[in-house]
């Protein structure tokens, strides 16, 4: 009898198994369902106040809290009609503090045609009592892919919005070209009068992966930083870091070299975040023979300058990362899933990432959740993450 339990006990956790790979990595492509929207993006303005933006019900609607999160109060809707508002996989609605005190939000619509959308974009000037009538990010107003955004506001109030687009490989379908053009491209549109407007979208680069998010920073002069997964030769998906100045020069390298092979987007984007003078940490997922996740340095305009570190369970998902650096201090935040619930695990390493603290679990929630997040205020790093169970919740980690 007593082999007979082992053997149920072992089949049991195989069927688990299995139900953890395929709700939540089976490599989906855009536009799948994920759940329902337990998204949430936050930021601290310099007061302190937290400003928080979520979906709900066809609207983008920000709150705040003056008391780090334990309340919040009466929320605002920022688009004025109903759209299909983008929250599965790497995307949702994210928020913004300009330095003068605006508060910026960018969404993903979701039109009509299958994996097509809009890049949406709205203000405030009043500390959030109103936001002004949102505006698409970018000109061409074609039924395509413009999904995925991503927003970075430097010390100066420049704005940067960055998208996976799909413009290039529709012209490439009506010119059938011999060659096929594979994955989607990342463009990019700046405002440099807080908000005003934006300038004509620019493309960062050709054939990324189609539905991972993008993570930005910022270089000690305010350029903008982005870290995406690329598609290159022969179906490889890993990752490349590029810096895009004031006058838009483009530097590209290559940042990660795990070689995963897959032709499908991972839904499984990465994280960035600037270490000092010598360049930023990294974080991200790859998948294959050496499933995982990963943290690795990169000097600067240079490569990567450090093996990658192995974090995480791997037999439970861990994955979806972020990253937080303050002076030496670097916080490392990812989510793990097994029978009992959804976790959230840290490591702290107090030396620039180069040991690192034994890795903890901080939260634990039944049912759905967001991925964590994140964020500073001052100098104090705080944990944020949205569940359904257990409703928002913001964690000081001092």
């Amino acid at each position: 009898m007593r082999k007979l339990n082992l053997i149920i006990k072992f089949f049991k956790k195989i069927i688990f198994l299995l139900l953890i790979l395929f709700c939540e990595t089976s490599f989906s492509h855009e536009g799948h369902s994920h759940g329902p929207s337990v998204v949430a993006s936050v930021s601290f303005d310099k007061s302190g106040t937290l400003w928080r933006v979520r979906e709900q019900q066809g609207f983008v609607i920000v709150d705040s809290s003056n008391d780090q999160g334990l309340n919040f109060s009466k929320s605002i809707n920022v688009n004025t009609e109903l759209q299909k508002i983008g929250t599965s996989g790497d995307a949702k609605p994210k928020i913004a503090i300009g330095p003068e005190g605006n508060i910026y939000v960018t969404w993903t619509q979701t039109l009509s045609k299958p994996y097509t959308g809009y890049i949406w974009f709205a203000r405030s000037k009043d500390h959030g009592k109103t936001f002004e009538l949102p505006q698409i990010a970018h000109q061409d107003k074609s039924e395509i892919t413009h999904r995925f955004d991503a927003i970075n506001v430097n010390k100066d109030g420049r704005i940067f919005v960055a998208w996976v687009d799909k413009r290039d490989l529709e012209k490439a379908k009506l010119q059938k070209k011999e060659k096929e053009y594979k994955g989607a491209a990342l463009y990019y549109a700046v405002s440099e009068n807080f908000g005003e407007s934006f300038k004509i979208e620019r493309k960062i680069v050709d054939s990324s992966c189609e539905c991972c998010r993008i993570a930005l920073t910022n270089d000690s002069k305010g350029n903008a930083i982005a870290m995406w997964r690329q598609l290159y030769d022969k179906g490889i998906r890993d990752h490349a870091v590029a810096k895009i100045d004031m006058n838009d020069n483009i530097v590209l390298n290559r940042a990660t070299f795990g070689g995963w092979k897959i032709d499908a987007c991972p839904h499984h984007g990465p994280a960035i975040s600037r270490g000092g003078d010598w360049g930023y940490h990294m974080a991200w997922f790859d998948g294959g023979d050496k499933a995982g996740l990963f943290y690795g340095r990169i000097d600067g305009d240079a490569w990567v300058s450090s093996p990658a570190k192995r974090f995480g369970n791997a037999n439970f998902q861990a994955g979806h990362p972020s990253l937080l650096s303050i002076n030496e201090k670097v916080y490392l935040a990812w989510k793990e899933i097994n029978e009992s619930g959804n976790y959230i695990v840290l490591a702290i390493s107090e030396d620039g990432g180069k040991n690192w603290l034994e890795a903890k679990t901080i939260k634990k929630t039944e049912g759905a959740s967001d991925y964590p997040e994140l964020i500073q205020f001052n100098n104090k790093a705080f944990l944020s993450w949205n569940t359904i169970k257990d409703g928002y919740q913001l964690m000081a980690l001092e």
